[in-house]
């Protein structure tokens, strides 16, 4: 009965994931954006137990890998999305780009779509036992709601042209199926020489959230980019 149980700790973990992502979708649709970032930082924190529980009980299984996928896309590819597509929707579209305005929102959806392909990639790559190669959706998807929920108004308010956004989406889009090699936070030990470039990830991290705030995860994460490129000849 017990290892019944334990077998479904994982499993219920993702599904947790899931609805959080579920929720931060309803949000970003509400234009709730403090909130659906809240949630899509809630649904990393199951993301990070499920295979932390996983791996501590031995309760590996396909279910579970298919099933870790298909919430990390919800939660990290389609809440962000709705996100960036909420922003467009609010967003005034003058003079020649009026008649962007009708289509250009769906752009957005490139988000979901390349965060499933990258997440198929992940799946199917052995080089990606211990780094990442390419972005990883939790890391896209916190860069997107905090970017937004931190610069809302300045960007629904006209100050920020249309198609200046469709540049991230698209870059960021690229950076999630690139070949770029990135950087695990995954300690084996806890000295400084197998871990110098995570130790300095954190140093930054700590002064960027105290300063920025909500904003401090886009920059956490633009950081976590600069540094894979910085490092990445050494590995």
């Amino acid at each position: 009965m017990a290892n019944c149980i334990t077998r479904h700790i994982p499993n219920t973990l993702t599904c947790l994931n899931l609805f959080s992502g579920g929720v931060a979708c309803v949000m970003a649709f509400e234009a709730r954006y403090d909130l659906a970032l809240a949630f899509i930082i809630l649904s990393a924190a199951f993301d990070f137990f499920d295979g932390l529980a996983a791996r501590a009980l031995n309760a590996h299984s396909i279910i579970g890998k298919d099933l870790d996928s298909l919430a990390d896309d919800v939660s990290f590819g389609v809440a962000p999305a709705l996100i960036v597509f909420s922003l467009y929707r609010e967003m005034p579209f003058h003079g020649a780009m009026a008649c962007l305005g009708s289509w250009l929102p769906y752009a957005a959806f490139l988000i979901a779509v390349f965060s499933a392909l990258r997440l198929a990639k992940f799946n199917n790559d052995s080089r990606q036992t211990t780094s990442f190669i390419g972005l990883p959706v939790p890391a896209n998807a916190l860069f997107w709601a905090s970017l937004v929920a931190g610069h809302h108004q300045w960007m629904a308010s006209g100050a920020l042209h249309p198609l200046l956004l469709l540049v991230p989406v698209l870059l960021s889009s690229w950076l999630l199926v690139s070949e770029i090699p990135m950087f695990s936070l995954k300690f084996k030990s806890l000295s400084w020489r197998d871990n110098k470039v995570s130790f300095l990830f954190l140093a930054v991290c700590i002064p960027l959230l105290l300063c920025l705030r909500i904003s401090g995860f886009a920059a956490v994460i633009v950081w976590y980019i600069l540094l894979s490129l910085l490092t990445r000849k050494q590995k």
